[in-house]
């Protein structure tokens, strides 16, 4: 417990550096990351086109290459990612990778990233300012409502909750029910999901009679998609849990980046152990409403280095000088994706602007939109399904409405609002799909 609460004051510490020293930190576990990489590492030496590189400031870095998730997908059937420090012979007996995980490929080929078990170290270190935003305790009960397979998902989260010394309660391959009642027996007093499933869940048990509000939740954490710093979303979930929310970012080829803020309306990069920039979207004017695409570099990853990546991720970056954390501040969390914000009809639609209109309607479960094309027109319909069942046919075209003005009014776009069927959209307690393009 001493160790723990030690280590807790240290990262304090660092969360206070003001920022000159901050960077003074983040320049020299840079340069050790360079000296370590580069020698052996052939992607980055070719990009970089020198095997040895020791930098004087953090504007020097500026000036290096990018690398983008295009850049490492190689053509070997494995699908490796080619930036891999020791990647010759990946599965060899001796290889020096013990982790496997693999990125969703929701956009393209699943990417194949290997870890080292100092870089999965590191990953569990790296964790623990995520749990010391969140409050978790070594006495807490974590459920994991996931299903793990290669995904990254909560398998970090779920060796940095053992490692801080909590109760970890895995959930793969439960059905919702069973999780229900998983809840009810193991009385966990954190639910770790993604915000969609922590809504489905809350709701599936409202259906069967069970108010999760009542239960030893405490602590709901959010990850996986947008939408736990999205104050919508997160007060539907405090009100069905009347719990604690909490938001996360992070990626599996990149690491556990960010945590919630304290008033749960942005994130904040790990600076100790990443460096974030922010370089224009390209194609896309954002600049005036102070957007941008983050580009991440890992301090701590030797095998499979993250080296001024682009994440792809649209955010709105913020110097706050709080005392208490000094990391930047991402209003509003991650936006959305520079390939997922849809341009209709000139205008400009992030997924978390729908998420966070329909999430202000207590009576939506679920929604889906579909983006089509009729006679050179782009065309938005919107189907939800709803929480209360019992509802009239008055009450039903009442919310409609409702849904329908509100996107007309924030997004200045007409949407087409149809109530579907409870059941009728799909379900994921990964990734969930909500906003189909179908304009070919």
């Amino acid at each position: 417990m001493e160790h723990l609460e030690q280590n807790r004051a240290r990262r304090q510490e660092i969360l206070e550096l003001a920022r000159p020293d901050l960077e003074k930190y983040q320049l020299k576990s840079l340069n050790r990351l360079l000296a370590t990489v580069l020698p052996q590492n052939q992607f980055y030496r070719e990009k970089f086109g020198t095997h040895s590189l020791q930098l004087s400031s953090l504007s020097e870095w500026a000036s290096m290459p990018m690398s983008h998730k295009s850049d490492w997908l190689g053509s070997d059937p494995s699908g490796v990612a080619v930036h891999h420090t020791f990647a010759s012979e990946p599965y060899q007996n001796n290889s020096a990778y013990r982790r496997y995980h693999r990125t969703s490929g929701t956009r393209g080929r699943p990417m194949v990233i290997l870890d080292t078990q100092q870089d999965w170290n590191w990953w569990i270190e790296t964790w623990q300012y995520v749990l010391d935003a969140c409050g978790i305790k070594p006495s807490d009960r974590i459920l994991m409502a996931f299903s793990f397979g290669p995904f990254i998902g909560f398998w970090s989260a779920h060796d940095a909750c053992l490692s801080r010394g909590c109760m970890v309660i895995p959930s793969g391959g439960m059905s919702t029910a069973a999780r229900i009642d998983m809840i009810l027996a193991a009385q966990p007093t954190v639910l770790f999901s993604t915000p969609s499933y922590a809504m489905h869940l809350a709701q599936d048990a409202l259906d069967r009679g069970i108010d999760l509000s009542k239960s030893a939740i405490k602590k709901v954490f959010v990850a996986g998609e947008p939408g736990g710093s999205v104050p919508a979303i997160r007060d539907q979930i405090h009100r069905m849990y009347g719990a604690e929310v909490m938001d996360h970012a992070g990626a599996t080829e990149i690491g556990p980046w960010g945590f919630g803020s304290k008033d749960g309306k942005a994130l904040h990069v790990i600076e100790s152990e990443f460096i974030a920039e922010f370089i224009p979207a390209v194609g896309r004017s954002h600049e005036d409403e102070g957007i941008f695409e983050l580009v991440i570099t890992s301090l701590g990853r030797v095998g499979a280095p993250v080296l001024r990546y682009r994440t792809g991720d649209l955010v709105r970056p913020v110097q706050v000088d709080n005392p208490s954390c000094r990391f930047v501040r991402l209003e509003g969390g991650v936006l959305g994706r520079v390939d997922d914000m849809l341009v209709v009809r000139g205008v400009n639609v992030f997924p978390s602007s729908i998420d966070a209109i329909l999430r202000s309607f207590p009576d939506v479960s679920d929604y889906r939109l579909t983006v089509t094309k009729t006679n050179a027109l782009d065309e938005l319909v919107l189907e939800f399904e709803r929480a209360n069942s019992l509802a009239t046919d008055s009450e039903r075209k009442l919310l409609a409405n409702a849904i329908s003005e509100k996107l007309s009014v924030q997004l200045n776009l007409r949407f087409q609002v149809i109530e579907v069927l409870t059941g009728t959209l799909p379900r994921s307690d990964g990734k969930a799909k909500r906003i189909f393009d179908r304009r070919g």
